[in-house]
C-alpha cells in the first residue's frame, strides 16, 4: 500500500520541555499532572458542595485527599507500567525505577494506586469508600485528557500506520503517516467520558446508589481504551501478546468485569435517599 505523505497531517513541533531556566527544566508532561490535579480539585470540591445531600463528603476532606491521591497516581503508574510494560528493563537497570521524568506511567497502575488510596483514605476518615470514589471517578476524566494530549506533544503512543487524510507523521516513527490514537484517547477516555458522568451526576436515581458512577467511568474508560488500542501501535517491546490483543486490552477486560460487578451490586444495593 502506498502512503502519500502530502495527504497527511504535519506534527505540531513543540517543545516536550515547556519551562527552561538555566539547568531547570519543566515539562508538558509535569504541567498536564499538575493541571489535571488542580483543575479535579476544583471540580469535585463544586460537585461535593453541590450535591453535600448524597456524597456527604466535606470540602476539607477533599482537599485532604488530593495528596493521597497524588502519591497513588504517581506510585501506582510507576509500578504499573514496570510490571506490565518493561518489567525486564528495570530488574536489569534498577537506577531508572526513579527516573519519572522519562517517562513510563501505567493507566492501569495508576487506577490500582488511587483505588487503593481512597480506600485508605475512606476507612481512616469513616467515608463510605463507594461515595468518595463516586466523586474521584466523575474527575478522573480531566487527568486522562492532560495525560493524552501530552502524549501527543511528546510524539510517544502513536497509532499505526494509516492512509486516512487526518494521519500524522510523527518524528522516530518512520515516514508513514499513522493514527494520532493520543488525540482519540483524549476525546473518549477524557472529553467524552467527563461529559457522560456530568451528565449522570446530575440524576437522583443515579446519585442515590453508591458505585454507579464509579462503575460508569471504569466500564467507559475500558471500552473506550479496547477500542482505541485497535488503532494504537503496540510497544515495540511487547508488541501483542497473542493474535491482535494488545496489552491495554488485556488489563482493560478485567476492568470490565470489574465494573459489570460494581454496577450491578450498585443496583441492586439498597438505594439511599438524599439526606440520609
Amino acid at each position: 500500500m502506498r502512503y502519500d505523505i502530502f495527504m497527511s497531517l504535519a506534527f505540531p513541533q513543540i517543545d516536550p520541555v515547556a519551562i527552561s531556566v538555566g539547568p531547570l527544566q519543566i515539562r508538558w508532561y509535569a504541567l498536564a499532572y499538575i493541571g489535571g490535579i488542580l483543575l479535579g480539585w476544583w471540580v469535585i470540591r463544586r460537585l461535593a458542595a453541590k450535591y453535600e445531600q448524597s456524597f456527604h463528603i466535606s470540602k476539607e476532606h477533599i482537599d485532604d485527599f488530593v495528596t493521597w491521591a497524588i502519591v497513588g497516581v504517581i506510585l501506582g503508574g510507576r509500578i504499573g507500567y514496570m510490571l506490565f510494560y518493561n518489567f525486564s528493563f528495570y530488574v536489569e537497570n534498577p537506577s531508572k525505577i526513579l527516573h519519572v521524568w522519562e517517562g513510563g506511567m501505567s493507566f492501569h497502575g495508576g487506577f490500582v494506586g488511587v483505588s487503593l488510596a481512597i480506600v485508605l483514605f475512606a476507612l481512616k476518615h469513616k467515608i463510605q469508600v463507594l461515595r468518595l470514589a463516586d466523586l474521584i471517578a466523575c474527575v478522573a476524566p480531566i487527568g486522562l485528557f492532560f495525560g493524552r494530549i501530552t502524549n501527543f506533544i511528546n510524539g510517544e503512543l502513536y497509532g499505526r500506520i494509516t492512509d486516512k487524510p487526518w494521519g500524522v507523521v510523527f518524528p522516530h516513527a518512520g515516514p508513514e503517516p499513522r493514527h494520532p490514537s493520543q488525540l482519540y484517547e483524549a476525546g473518549l477516555e477524557g472529553l467524552v467520558l467527563f461529559c457522560i458522568l456530568m451528565l449522570c451526576i446530575r440524576a437522583s436515581f443515579i446519585r442515590a446508589r453508591a458505585g454507579l458512577l464509579t462503575g460508569i467511568f471504569i466500564l467507559g474508560y475500558a471500552l473506550s481504551r479496547t477500542f482505541v488500542e485497535l488503532f494504537r501501535q503496540p510497544d515495540a517491546h511487547i508488541g501483542f501478546v497473542f493474535a491482535n490483543v494488545t496489552m491495554g486490552q488485556i488489563l482493560s477486560s478485567g476492568m470490565i468485569v470489574g465494573a459489570l460487578i460494581i454496577l450491578i451490586y450498585a443496583l441492586r444495593h439498597k438505594k439511599v435517599e438524599e439526606g440520609q
